[in-house]
């Protein structure tokens, strides 16, 4: 039919059709506009009237407005728009070929943003551009490259379960705008539940001892791992200029709850703080200035380091580098730290302290802390005297 306003209001719910007693009614019912292909208007069961477009091969249908808030003008003007665009991405399949992975991302960043809660979209943002750095034309990814990407963050099931959506989502995104013939997604199944794995005293002591022996730089960072208590990212992002003699300031915005975060370090932390090569701002810097086109700053190959540490382990059983903060906790409580000294130092901010008090307590607990770490450091020299 010709669509306009008067047509538009004299359409009836499809309940309705044929009269009060109609059977085989459909919950909604579209009318296509003779004089523009695709536009119609959509009538729900409700009464409700919304201005459609179906466009592309496989009837794409999108929504437009709802009648009457959107007039029947602008329907037609933004139907008209909407097809300029969709006409704009059926290019030619070489065209299509070219596109890259980046050029993509950002397409789909930029829709996200516009549709998104922020952290949403920044969680998208910082997981692309962390774990798939692919620098090819988005038509040329394999299924391999992405398994191999997941496959690195076996060690870390919460981790490889985030990138994978962030993936899936861009590429399911792509498919639906026609980047991509299909999302090209191999099946991966997560198993994320709650961690409790501490090392016992004999697996710290080998685990320090194999660090000795790894030294510079991923020994040294587990053992500085061990010492403070710290996420990994924490210290392998360490820069010159956030330490003093005895303490590490991290700036806001860097750690986890985007907190300053002051830990005091003990003396053989201090020591081998105190030896690292001066080569960088970063005590960690990565071995290459790119990987895969993107610049680095701090130690990466992860999954390479550990499988290597780990090759010349014995009598240790499997363990992440995030059991040694667990290991760390642990250790505290049995030295009879307070558990929210123990929160204080690991940088919590949803622990015993929190809430209306977390807002009334201020103390910094820094002398409770200084205390910790060097309890925690005179029980690891008995530990590692006991098998000198």
């Amino acid at each position: 039919m010709r669509l306009t306003d008067l047509t538009i209001k004299s359409l009836k719910p499809p309940l309705q059709e044929g009269g009060k007693h109609a059977t085989n009614a459909t919950k909604q019912k579209t009318y296509f506009d003779d004089h523009m292909k695709g536009f119609g208007v959509r009538v729900s069961m409700g009464g409700s009237k919304t201005f459609v477009l179906m466009y592309g091969k496989r009837r794409n249908l999108k929504t437009l407005g709802r009648y009457p808030e959107m007039t029947l003008a602008e329907a037609r003007v933004e139907a008209k728009r909407a097809l300029g665009e969709v006409a704009g991405r059926e290019e030619s399949p070489s065209r299509l070929k070219s596109i890259s992975f980046a050029e993509v991302q950002t397409l789909f960043l930029k829709d996200t943003a516009t549709r998104t809660k922020a952290s949403t979209h920044a969680e998208y943002a910082r997981l692309l551009t962390k774990h798939f750095p692919f620098d090819m034309p988005i038509a040329d990814i394999q299924r391999r490259d992405i398994a191999e990407v997941i496959d690195d963050l076996r060690e870390r099931p919460s981790a490889a379960h985030h990138a994978f959506i962030a993936i899936r989502t861009l590429l399911n995104w792509a498919e639906q705008h026609g980047y991509v013939e299909h999302s090209n997604l191999p099946p991966f199944k997560f198993r994320v539940t709650s961690r409790s794995r501490f090392l016992n005293e004999t697996e710290l002591v080998a685990v320090w001892h194999r660090a000795i022996v790894v030294g510079y730089p991923y020994g040294t960072l587990v053992q500085l791992l061990i010492l403070t208590g710290q996420r990994r990212g924490e210290i392998a992002g360490l820069r010159r200029s956030w330490l003093s003699k005895d303490t590490i300031t991290y700036p806001q915005g860097f750690c986890k709850n985007k907190r300053e975060h002051v830990v005091p370090i003990n003396p053989m932390a201090q020591n081998i703080i105190a030896n690292i090569p001066k080569t960088s701002e970063f005590l960690f810097p990565a071995s290459r200035a790119h990987v895969r086109g993107v610049p680095t700053g701090i130690i990466n190959g992860w999954p390479k380091h550990k499988r290597n540490f780990d090759a010349g382990l014995e009598g240790v059983g499997p363990f992440t580098l995030h059991d040694l903060r667990r290991t760390f906790s642990s250790q505290l409580a049995s030295l009879g730290t307070p558990i929210h000294v123990t929160e204080k130092l690991l940088n919590h901010v949803s622990g015993t302290v929190s809430g209306v008090a977390a807002v009334y307590n201020r103390y910094s607990y820094a002398v409770e802390m200084r205390a910790a770490v060097e309890a925690f450091e005179t029980r690891l020299k008995a530990l590692l005297a006991k098998t000198a």
